[in-house]
């Protein structure tokens, strides 16, 4: 594995440094294979911001908040427009920044829609033949990237990480949250989203990324990869912690792509009360980055609140 820094700057007394990082499948006898980046990126280079506080040092791990952005993004949105550093700095935690898909596979059709392939990954593993060997970002978020920040010697705490998103990123987020709740792994301790693509077996995004990431499309989706869903399997046998924020002025809301009062809906039936999953319709705003920075650090705070417990 090779970690390039590629550049530094100085942000709210720490750190901003955009990493680019290539991985080969590497072996270990016993047990055998190691899975790395080259398993969910098909080999590709691929960049990430990580954002260190002032108090990060070797002998202080601080926690790690993770931050999956929307469609068309890159790993630079939410670092340059998200209003995230000034607070995490503050809390002293950790921010890191993926990019939305994997870039350069050269794969037919990835780049001829805004809304399906290149930044447009879903954060899916994919079974369809045609995408599965790049297109892996719930892997390349979950695993790969902890696993290439712990080896690079940096100092963060993965026992202590939280996850949010935006958009698409948002479903990533509560998707990835949810997941590992069921799955007993608690990998992420909360989970915050802006707008987030609540429903996506039933609005277009979602129909459109499924049919063709996913051998079995839509169908197999709705077991791993719609947040509404999800939280309905979980019934309320977990404890959660889940804030939501979408703008009512917003064009993709109001034409039924986030579908956020479906989700609250499969909350309040499972049994989680607004302490647990707390979903706020902000008056007047809109889906864009305006809305994300009002409202960025909130969040931040939200998930300092169990980061810092």
């Amino acid at each position: 594995m090779s970690l390039e820094k590629v550049s530094v700057n100085k942000a709210f007394d720490g750190q901003l440094i955009k990493y680019k990082f290539k991985v080969r499948v590497t072996h270990r006898f016993p047990p055998g294979p190691i899975v790395s980046s080259s398993a969910a990126l098909g080999g590709l280079d691929a960049n990430f911001n990580l954002f260190l506080p002032a108090n990060a040092a070797e002998g202080n791990k601080v926690p790690l908040l993770t931050y999956l952005a929307g469609l068309t993004c890159t790993e630079d949105n939410g670092a340059q427009k998200g209003h995230f550093l000034g607070p995490a700095s503050k809390e002293g935690i950790a921010l890191l920044f993926p990019d939305t898909s994997p870039r350069g596979a050269g794969i037919e059709g990835e780049t001829d829609s805004w809304d399906f392939g290149v930044g447009a990954g879903f954060y899916v593993n994919a079974t369809h033949p045609k995408w599965a060997k790049h297109y892996n970002m719930l892997t390349h978020v979950t695993i790969e990237l902890p696993q290439v920040l712990e080896a690079a010697g940096l100092p963060i705490d993965f026992k202590r990480q939280s996850i949010f998103g935006h958009s698409m990123g948002g479903h990533g987020a509560l998707t990835l949250y949810l997941s590992s709740v069921l799955q007993g792994v608690k990998q992420y301790r909360s989970v915050s989203a802006f707008a987030p693509i609540s429903n996506p077996v039933n609005c277009p995004w979602g129909q459109k990324a499924f049919s063709g990431y996913l051998q079995g499309g839509v169908e197999e989706a709705k077991d791993k990869y719609d947040a509404t869903e999800l939280v309905k399997k979980l019934g309320g046998k977990e404890p959660v912690h889940i804030l939501v924020d979408y703008g009512t002025a917003d064009n993709f809301y109001k034409q039924g792509q986030l579908l956020p009062e479906n989700f609250l809906k499969a909350a309040r039936d499972s049994g989680y009360d607004e302490v647990q999953v707390r979903v706020r319709a902000q008056e007047g705003y809109d889906h864009s980055y305006y809305f994300i920075s009002t409202f960025g650090e909130d969040h931040v705070h939200f998930h300092a609140n169990f980061l810092k417990a």
